[in-house]
């Protein structure tokens, strides 16, 4: 079975960072064309964009605040001018900050990740769901992460968004399930990156030895269940919180 996406339009938001652009061109080598997000890095962006181009995928690059719902409205309008209705969203963004004890981390800290998390999926909800319940067929993928079932020291900021993205993603599957649009997370683990592999940081033992597979997981295996969860393979799958993680972290029933 081969995952085939082609005539399928993919948002990516954050699709400049570490796993955004892997996740991108991993649905534009699965046939999708890609919606390209970004927030400040437009170098990186273009760069994405020749790159999946010479895949054969039609593209699109737009900048817009995640945390702003006039703004992805205008995203919305960019996209469909230029590629079309959007078939799949993945909600990747995420807001930057130092993690730090619950005491000492600032408050704007919970409002940017409540912001690029919670209200994030909402915005996108509303931006793009109207128009997949009248074609159908649509499926939003959320990035979540094995913290959320974690919970470790100066995690709570990030957390307590991830936490907020996971109800707000559980309730949309079950309203617009009977349109047959599945609503879906993965959960990386601590994945390897682009990064990793320029500064040669790809191992942690403290790290591997709480795995189960006793390795750390790459951004290609993330975006991998991405593209299946996307896919018609996945048709009957929703409301899941997938990790992505080793074993690392096991969701029980």
């Amino acid at each position: 079975m081969l995952i085939d996406l082609k005539n399928r339009t993919a948002l990516v938001t954050g699709a400049t960072g570490e796993l955004g652009r892997v996740m991108a061109r991993t649905l534009a080598k699965c046939g999708a064309n890609i919606a390209i997000h970004y927030r400040s890095n437009e170098a990186q962006a273009v760069a994405l964009q020749q790159e999946l181009q010479s895949f054969g995928s039609r593209t699109a690059i737009m900048k817009a605040d995640v945390t702003r719902l006039e703004s992805i409205l205008d995203m919305k309008t960019v996209i469909e001018e230029q590629l079309g209705a959007v078939d799949i969203v993945v909600a990747n963004a995420v807001v930057q900050y130092e993690w730090k004890s619950i005491l000492e981390q600032p408050i704007e800290d919970y409002a940017s990740q409540f912001d690029s998390c919670v209200m994030q999926s909402v915005y996108l909800a509303k931006a793009f769901a109207p128009a997949m319940i009248d074609r159908r067929w649509g499926r939003f993928i959320g990035i979540n992460t094995e913290c959320a079932m974690q919970n470790f020291v100066n995690q709570s900021a990030y957390v307590s968004g991830k936490r907020g993205m996971d109800g707000v993603y559980r309730v949309l599957a079950k309203e617009i399930g009977e349109h047959q649009i599945t609503v879906n997370q993965v959960a990386p683990g601590w994945t390897i990156s682009e990064r990793d592999r320029l500064n040669k940081t790809e191992r942690s033992e403290s790290y591997e030895q709480s795995v189960p597979l006793k390795r750390r997981g790459t951004d290609q295996e993330i975006a991998n269940a991405v593209a299946f969860l996307a896919s018609d393979l996945a048709s009957f799958i929703t409301g899941a919180y997938i990790p992505v993680s080793g074993g690392n972290v096991m969701p029980a029933i």
